[in-house]
């Protein structure tokens, strides 16, 4: 087991990495930030799906998500329809359009990643890779940890 000395610079390099996320987010066309991109990329994972669920996954209060999927309907990249089982709530839907998005987004992603690590092998991109998806796993479902609150 890692030893604190570790777990501290872990912590501190945790933070730093929101260096590689702001500049991730630069090259997002203008039309679609952060948070548009997210609600894309989940209903792209997940499926069609109801509001609170997709507040859940962005670990997001209900009124964030419903700004994010009002930017991204208004550019046509998302469909609200009406839920045959509760005709009060809607069914959120990827369209075409928002599929093509999201290729633009993986392209301009891919190619960031390319430039940035251009210098790194493909071992070590793979070791990447398996450290930080049993990084996540470690956490669990943080998402749908992190909007409950202890008793």
């Amino acid at each position: 087991m890692a030893g604190q000395r570790h777990y501290d610079d872990l912590a501190r390099q945790l933070s730093a990495f929101g260096a590689v996320k702001r500049d991730m987010a630069r090259i997002l066309p203008h039309d679609c930030p952060a948070g548009s991109a997210a609600v894309l990329t989940l209903l792209k994972r997940y499926g069609d799906m109801r509001m609170g669920k997709l507040a859940e996954l962005l670990a997001v209060d209900m009124s964030v998500a419903s700004r994010h999927v009002a930017h991204v309907a208004d550019r046509g990249w998302i469909e609200r329809n009406a839920d045959p089982s509760d005709k009060r709530s809607r069914i959120l839907t990827l369209t075409d359009e928002g599929h093509r998005q999201l290729e633009l987004l993986n392209q301009l992603t891919t190619q960031l990643l390319a430039d940035r690590l251009s210098d790194w092998s493909d071992d070590e991109v793979n070791q990447l890779i398996a450290l930080m998806t049993r990084l996540r796993d470690s956490f669990g479902d943080c998402r749908a940890t992190a909007t409950r609150t202890p008793a």
